[in-house]
């Protein structure tokens, strides 16, 4: 995220940091990165340490569900994936802890860059190696993140007023005027969801684009294990197929492209959605979701 949460503050993280992962942490810096959790550096001195992450919590994703996400990537790294950064454990044992209205993590600090065109022929070979593995104990198991009644339950939501903020009349408007193609593509989503039960389920990042991926000048690391989930290995291959791969060389189902190409549309409409029916200031964080929800309900159909 951009913007810091208004209900964390800093000594908190370094308090909990300090008392949980390193006692030799002596100041955290927020960092204006990623979009969906917040983020800080943890240093001891001048040396970073930890890249601290507070993760929000909601029906989907409960605090159990990310401890098992996590544990499952410590798992994967401890498997020989060494291209896995995964969290570090606290001093209670587990990854992720307890804090404010969400969850705490840490993962060694790495210097590097992220974003820009997606390596293809590296994030093929991490894919394949990955899905490769044998699933790790506990793993969560991938469900359709929106119910058969989305549209019409978007429909209800959307009868008052949002907000206030900016951006709250427009949302409405556009999501109110898009109700039939939330409602067909939910219809298809869920029809594509009963036939993932009859394919081949593997390890999946979940998120597997550039922006989650970091180099260093000891190589290239996949982060943000959060989104770790037992699933068909399309939900991660429609990243490469994004980018340019050619599904069909990829082995590719293409039901299975278009089932998790659904579900990042309406999972996007469904959370931005919430974001301006709630009140909002106009931050750079409500302008890159409303550019989310915008884009999502207006982008052309892939023809898989």
């Amino acid at each position: 995220m951009r913007e810091p949460p208004t209900d964390v503050s800093d000594a908190a993280v370094l308090d909990t940091v300090r008392r949980l992962w390193d006692a030799r942490v002596d100041r955290v810096g927020f960092l204006p990165v990623g979009f969906g959790a917040h983020h800080w550096a943890a240093y001891a001195g001048a040396e970073p340490r930890l890249f601290v992450t507070f993760d929000g919590l909601e029906p989907k994703r409960s605090a159990a569900h990310l401890e098992a996400a996590y544990a499952g990537a410590t798992a994967l790294r401890d498997a020989g994936l060494a291209f896995v950064l995964a969290p570090v454990p606290a001093a209670t044992g587990v990854s992720s802890v307890p804090f404010s209205d969400g969850a705490l993590s840490c993962t060694p600090w790495r210097d590097g860059t992220s974003g820009g065109d997606l390596d293809l022929p590296w994030t093929a070979a991490a894919l394949a190696d990955l899905h490769a593995t044998a699933v790790p104990p506990g793993l969560p198991v991938w469900r359709p993140v929106v119910g058969p009644h989305f549209a019409d339950e978007l429909a209800t939501r959307s009868r008052p007023a949002w907000g206030p903020g900016p951006y709250s009349d427009e949302a409405r408007r556009a999501v109110r005027s898009h109700r039939d193609d939330v409602a067909r593509w939910t219809r298809r989503y869920h029809h594509l969801a009963t036939a993932a039960c009859e394919r081949l389920w593997v390890p999946t990042h979940g998120e597997p684009h550039s922006d989650n991926q970091l180099l260093t000048d000891r190589g290239r690391l996949l982060v943000d294990w959060e989104s770790l989930t037992l699933a068909p290995a399309e939900l991660d291959r429609r990243t490469l197929v994004g980018a340019g791969a050619d599904p069909h060389g990829l082995g590719a189902d293409q039901e299975m492209l278009e089932l998790f190409d659904l579900e990042w549309r309406l999972d996007e409409i469904s959370q931005y959605a919430a974001w301006f029916a709630a009140p909002h200031t106009g931050t750079r964080d409500d302008e890159i979701a409303f550019r989310g929800l915008r884009d999502e309900l207006t982008r052309p159909e892939p023809a898989w």
